[in-house]
């Protein structure tokens, strides 16, 4: 686990300067602190810096092929490289070290562009071809590593993070055309950025860089399948997907160094530390985040699963009083606006595994995998709802208004959703998922951004992300967007950032792209019987779990922000919130803020959102100017 960086010019007469890539390099020490590394050949640099995971005393990077003629620089694992290089070694190839990286050199020289097609892991790579002159880019399929580049002035440069490419030039300006997009999802999706000139690289692709030209090409996709060709063999799937996930454990746990577990009240996470515990002679060491208020906290569950398995068990509980510090690491460690509030939970946990182990296992990904998140089963209600008399379906939204303007506390809070179902119940399902994501609504993103703004309507980027999907079903919608969109540039990303702000490596099972192509191609009534969540999981992996997880309701992994933001002591920050001028309407984050105080509204999680948005803009060290300027000067 490592962070990479590079600067390409075309003009081949000019030279790499050595001080501008040790910079870009060393922005990235955090992902690497057990060393760094260089390649430069004239218009060609590469760098590198390690956290050794595997192979601790050969594993350097930039590594290089036995006659000089490749160079890699490498961040992530390839898991199967056993496997592989036992074939290598079968088709005439000879090793120098016990490294993954190793691999991807041979199978690269024997396979070419097909080597990604090998490979089992999470990377970002990038391959330079001596004798090709060619930069070879590559992004792993689900997108669990990041890379960012950017193409200038016929310079290339990439790195890992965003601010490596601002160490090699400050002068990008804010991309305010996807503040509508940021404030709806709450991060920027690929291939954007909230910099203009600088892109990332999307999950499944790679970029051939030769000749003054950047392709952008595809190497891997999800599996090609109609509705009525989803799977419903359930004997069969349910033996595949053990069978997967097992093994995805397994090859997830090889490791040099001391590893763990992240340890929620979840499912999934338990799923992880049973497979390990399983596989392992020695206790797992897992790792669990909690909250004061009772409603948010899932202590008590892990502790389950930590008895159940005989862990040696972590935790730490995240107050309010974190909430600073919190917002500040995800300013430094994301680089652009990046508003889900759960990446202080994760920035915490990893920070505490860190003292542990220098890697760990997660169950993110079983949402999305298992269509587990509550609107899968919103979707199969949309459709049964639909089928309830219009007359009746206007009284039954009527009395949950009155209900909702009645009821305080966490029943209004339910009511509140109970009216969001019901009102969008009759929309399409573009509609319907712009409205959940956005928290606010469609109507208030509108009024809150100024219409001297120029900005791209999310609902116009929402019907862009899946004009190639090729579902009707709201159902099979959802898990498309998920797994194409928000599980790599949300989920990832902030598991991604939070673990390595600590050099924490962290690997996820359940995104296995075995596993992905599998519960993919399942029928929705397989994964969803009814109204029982992951049953995929639960009759397989699930039957080792203690019943008090199997037993419990659904919980995301949720800051309680909303109780947060009620207290006396975030008063200041708040009326600062309200007063601020970065180029939103004021008398709309006034209502917004408001609402929440007095409990109207869930809003805590869109004023973190705000929060992120109004600190980026304001840093002095962000490129550019001030935020009112910025924001008037693109209008």
């Amino acid at each position: 686990m490592c962070g990479i960086a590079g600067i390409f010019h075309q003009d081949r007469t000019r030279r790499v300067d050595r001080d501008t890539l040790r910079g870009m390099t060393r922005a990235l020490s955090h992902r690497g602190p057990d060393g760094e590394g260089y390649y430069e050949d004239g218009n060609i640099g590469l760098g590198h810096r390690r956290l050794a995971i595997i192979d601790l005393n050969t594993g350097k990077q930039p590594m290089y092929s036995t006659n000089g003629d490749v160079v890699v620089v490498f961040n992530g694992e390839i898991y199967n490289y056993l496997e592989l290089r036992e074939e290598l070694e079968s088709l005439g190839h000879s090793f120098v070290s016990v490294s993954d990286t190793e691999v991807i050199i041979a199978a690269y020289k024997q396979w070419g562009f097909d080597c990604q097609q090998k490979f089992n892991g999470m990377w970002a790579f990038a391959l330079w071809d001596v004798r090709e002159e060619q930069l070879f880019i590559s992004r792993d399929r689900i997108g669990e590593k990041p890379l960012h580049y950017s193409f200038q002035d016929q310079t290339f440069v990439f790195g890992s993070e965003i601010k490596s490419l601002l160490a090699y030039r400050s002068d990008y300006k804010p991309a305010t055309e996807l503040l509508s997009v940021y404030l709806s999802l709450g991060y920027v999706p690929a291939p954007y950025t909230f910099y203009e000139g600088i892109s990332r690289l999307r999950p499944g692709h790679y970029l051939i860089v030769k000749d003054s030209c950047v392709q952008d090409r595809v190497y891997w996709d999800l599996p090609a399948i109609t509705e009525s060709d989803m799977r419903s063999d359930t004997d069969r799937i349910y033996r595949e997907f053990e069978e997967f996930f097992l093994d995805a454990v397994r090859l997830r746990m090889r490791s040099d160094v001391p590893f763990g577990a992240f340890l929620s009240g979840g499912l999934d996470s338990a799923s992880v530390v049973a497979a390990m515990s399983a596989q392992s002679s020695l206790p797992v060491d897992t790792f669990t985040i909690g909250f004061e208020e009772r409603a948010f906290d899932e202590r008590h569950l892990a502790r389950d699963a930590a008895e159940h398995f005989r862990t040696n068990h972590h935790e730490r509980i995240a107050v309010p009083e974190m909430f600073d510090d919190s917002l500040q690491k995800v300013l430094l460690h994301f680089d652009e606006p990046f508003g889900d509030a759960s990446a202080i939970p994760v920035g915490l946990v990893s920070g505490i595994a860190r003292q542990h182990v220098t890697m760990v296992l997660t169950g993110d990904g079983g949402d999305e995998v298992l269509s587990g998140y509550t609107n899968y089963l919103t979707e199969k209600l949309t459709k049964r709802y639909g089928m309830v008399p219009a007359a009746m379906r206007r009284g039954m939204y009527g009395s949950t208004v009155l209900l909702s303007k009645l009821a305080r506390g966490g029943l209004r809070y339910r009511l509140n959703c109970a009216e969001r179902f019901l009102r969008l119940a009759d929309s399409s399902y573009n509609e319907r998922a712009v409205a959940k994501m956005s928290w606010l609504g469609p109507e208030s993103i509108r009024e809150l951004i100024p219409e001297s703004v120029p900005h791209i309507p999310m609902g116009d980027y929402f019907a862009d992300a899946l004009a190639k999907c090729p579902f009707a079903d709201g159902f099979y919608r959802q898990m498309y967007f998920n797994l194409k969109v928000s599980l790599p540039e949300d989920m990832l990303a902030k598991v991604d950032r939070m673990s390595m702000a600590h050099s924490l490596e962290a690997r996820v099972p359940f995104l296995d792209h075995r596993l992905v192509e599998l519960t993919y191609q399942v029928h929705k009534d397989v994964k969803l019987p009814g109204r029982r969540r992951k049953d995929l999981l639960r009759r397989t992996i699930g039957r080792r779990l203690p019943q008090s997880l199997l037993k419990a309701p659904k919980s995301s992994f949720m800051v309680p922000l909303r109780e947060w933001f009620k207290q006396d002591d975030f008063n200041q920050r708040l009326n600062s919130l309200k007063q601020t001028d970065f180029g939103l309407n004021n008398s709309v984050i006034r209502s917004i803020v408001e609402d929440n105080r007095d409990g109207r509204n869930d809003y805590g999680d869109f004023i973190w959102r705000l929060f992120v948005l109004k600190h980026w803009l304001e840093t002095p060290t962000r490129p550019g100017m001030t935020a009112s300027v910025e924001v008037q000067g693109n209008a």
